[in-house]
């Protein structure tokens, strides 16, 4: 039974391994429509089973591209942690529109305000740049890095994984801090919330959970619709 096999099977490796021809490729294609459909349904399943926690959701949009990003660099070895930290900056800096998910227990832990660069926008988000002295916040996905006590208190440092998009988070100093401009007050006495020289500032009494939660290795995605989709696959290991 195992030399009749192994035959079938070679032959069925090699017709895919050698140069693909028309109908190899019309499989491949199938199989990568079957991937794209697999993880909506998969995303769809978790975000439809989210605790709440009495919190708001975010939208689906957003959360399925993050939850994409985040299975892939776990199963890469990237991202060791089961949290993963949502920014949707399609939303007004008025709203609450950063989030923290437990995916082990798929548990919304914290929603809070999160501030954008001071040029990349007034209430709304709206330009992006990986360049030093830009003040624009950088889009996709982050790895969470360590704590260390700066001119905002305690801080997390973040690592951009896509090449030209945020890998110069580091070399910036884009990090996670406290800031007394991300606040319910601010936004009543400016008509919008205050904004960061391209950090994802977030309200001081905060910042201690979050960043203990959050912390080495996990994954931090910023969500604009105007980002192309990244082949997460081919991010920085």
């Amino acid at each position: 039974m195992i030399y009749t096999f192994f035959p079938l099977f070679f032959f069925f490796l090699t017709s895919f391994t050698s140069v693909p021809s028309s109908e190899n490729k019309k499989a491949l294609r199938l199989v990568d429509k079957v991937s794209v459909s697999n993880h909506e349904t998969n995303a769809e399943w978790v975000y439809n089973n989210l605790n709440a926690n009495h919190l708001s959701l975010p939208q689906m949009q957003s959360f399925s591209e993050a939850l994409k990003g985040f299975n892939i660099l776990k199963a890469k070895g990237i991202v060791q942690k089961d949290i993963l930290t949502l920014v949707d900056f399609s939303l007004s800096s008025n709203t609450k529109r950063l989030w923290v998910i437990d995916l082990t227990t798929n548990t919304v832990l914290f929603n809070s305000l999160v501030a954008h660069g001071r040029n990349t926008g007034e209430e709304f988000a709206t330009s992006f740049s990986n360049d030093a002295s830009s003040f624009k916040s950088s889009l996709g996905f982050y790895l969470t890095g360590e704590i260390y006590q700066g001119k905002h208190g305690k801080s997390l440092k973040l690592d951009g994984l896509e090449k030209g998009v945020n890998d110069k988070a580091r070399e910036r100093g884009v990090v996670m801090h406290a800031a007394d401009y991300v606040s319910e007050t601010f936004i009543k006495s400016n008509k919008r919330l205050g904004r960061s020289q391209g950090c994802p500032a977030i309200p001081a009494e905060l910042t201690a959970e979050i960043i203990n939660t959050i912390k080495n290795k996990s994954c931090l995605f910023i969500y604009h619709p105007s980002r192309n989709s990244t082949d997460v696959s081919k991010m920085a290991s």
